[in-house]
């Protein structure tokens, strides 16, 4: 009997034990992973997946491709040309094409790059256009005489349809106010999902926001923001970058104004293990005011300009790139950000030490972040030197309309000179029957753009 009572143990209670605890273990896990609160303990943030912090470990930190990133040398203008200067030049949408190669040396980096790429494949073809695969997120235009033309767009909802709407306005504002007589006609398609991987493999000539280093088939472009950008409303309205900068100086506090701390906000569950190291690396320290922020209860939550309130911002990646970076170099606020995985249009122009350094990079567990922080704490001049570099190579400067207008631009002169084959095949006449443009594009109701044609 006491056998027979003993085998039923093992046989029923013991496995139904295990199974409990391992539900428990993986409902802890998913909890750590997804919550956007701060009530997850260490150990359980220590234990949880890498999710979308996809150069992480369930333990450590293991990124070979992190991103490293140095001044670029400026070009010397001739005699001829005169030297860039923000007050007249900053918002001048209409500079020449050597004009935006003096004014701006280091911006065109990745175009350079990825031109190179294709260089080397004998140039991009009509055929590996066209085995591009339109999913939500992705739009297909053309540009004939100098206009643009919306082949196809397809839009999970009202946030794909603004942004790809955003990316299609700027590209058609650089067009616009252009200078040059004619440019080459041709045909693209871009992404304005977060990942290549969120629409498709990463060999494809897509435009996209941001990429990783061993994804280098892909063409980067600025982000919709530059346009402008609505966080889920009216209520969460936040606008043209131009417009966020004119908030920020009209504000104007000086770097003696500025709170001696470091400010992060931000939603957890995008990249919960490397985010909530920073919660743990700030807490308890008297120059943090690291917080969730829970969007749904406005939890936390201080707008874009009060950042610059601050005299250090922190900056983490979320699912990939985080499109506030802009922003907080906008503030006249020293950046603090981590080794970054992701690389966006203007990243090249980061520069993490010597005279010109304009932000200061920590390790991507932010075990480094206390002595970095007290570092600038100890050295205020040095602090603000930092602060003042942000601003003159970023918001008057790198991160300006013309500098927008002009990446533009100059991204699709590189796209063009490898893409010969997809120039000589577009058609006008067909353009005609199979797109729209744009201009008669925005006139669409909404729920047409979702899924055009």
């Amino acid at each position: 009997m006491l056998v027979t009572t003993r085998n039923w143990y093992l046989v029923r209670i013991v496995p139904a034990i295990v199974g409990a605890f391992s539900a428990l273990c993986i409902w802890v896990l998913w909890f750590g992973a997804n919550s956007d609160r701060d009530n997850v303990p260490s150990l359980v943030n220590h234990l949880i997946p890498a999710g979308h912090c996809a150069c992480r470990t369930a333990v450590s930190f293991q990124c070979a491709s992190c991103l490293q990133c140095a001044a670029t040398t400026p070009i010397s203008p001739s005699p001829a040309e005169r030297t860039y200067n923000p007050v007249y030049d900053a918002h001048n949408r209409s500079l020449d094409a050597s004009q935006c190669q003096s004014f701006f040396p280091g911006l065109y980096e990745d175009i350079h790059r990825a031109e190179s790429f294709w260089s080397t494949k004998n140039n991009i073809t009509r055929h590996e256009l066209d085995d591009i695969h339109l999913v939500d997120g992705m739009a297909r235009a053309a540009i004939v005489q100098g206009q643009l033309y919306v082949i196809a767009a397809r839009a999970k909802g009202e946030d794909h349809r603004r942004k790809i709407l955003g990316t299609l306005a700027s590209i058609n504002r650089a067009l616009s106010s252009s200078r040059a007589t004619s440019l080459p006609d041709t045909e693209f398609i871009f992404s304005i999902e977060d990942k290549v991987n969120d629409v498709t493999g990463p060999n494809h000539p897509l435009w996209v926001l941001a990429r990783k280093a061993e994804e280098e088939a892909v063409w980067l472009m600025p982000d919709f923001g530059f346009w402008a950008w609505e966080h889920g409303g009216s209520e969460s309205h936040i606008g043209p970058y131009t417009q966020v900068v004119d908030r920020i100086l009209d504000n104007n506090v000086s770097w003696d104004e500025k709170e001696p701390k470091l400010v992060w906000r931000g939603k957890l569950s995008f990249a919960a293990k490397m985010r909530r190291a920073l919660l743990e690396a700030a807490r308890d320290q008297p120059w943090g005011d690291v917080k969730e922020l829970d969007w749904h209860r406005k939890a936390n939550f201080i707008s874009m300009e009060d950042h610059c309130r601050y005299r250090f911002i922190a900056h983490v990646e979320g699912r990939s790139y985080s499109a506030s970076l802009k922003y907080r170099q906008a503030c006249g606020s020293v950046v603090v950000a981590h080794q970054l995985q992701y690389i966006q249009h203007h990243h090249y122009l980061l520069v993490s030490s010597g005279p010109e350094q304009n932000f200061v990079e920590v390790k991507r567990d932010f075990s480094d972040l206390q002595e970095k922080m007290q570092a600038l704490l100890d050295d205020p001049a040095a602090a603000e030197r930092i602060a003042r570099n942000s601003v003159a190579t970023f918001r008057d400067r790198y991160l300006t309309p013309a500098a927008e207008s002009c990446y533009w631009r100059e991204l699709l002169s590189g796209w063009t000179a490898v893409s010969s084959h997809v120039s000589e095949t577009v058609s006008s006449s067909q353009l005609v029957r199979r797109g729209m443009r744009f201009e008669s594009f925005v006139l669409l109701p909404s729920q047409d753009m979702l899924h055009f044609p």
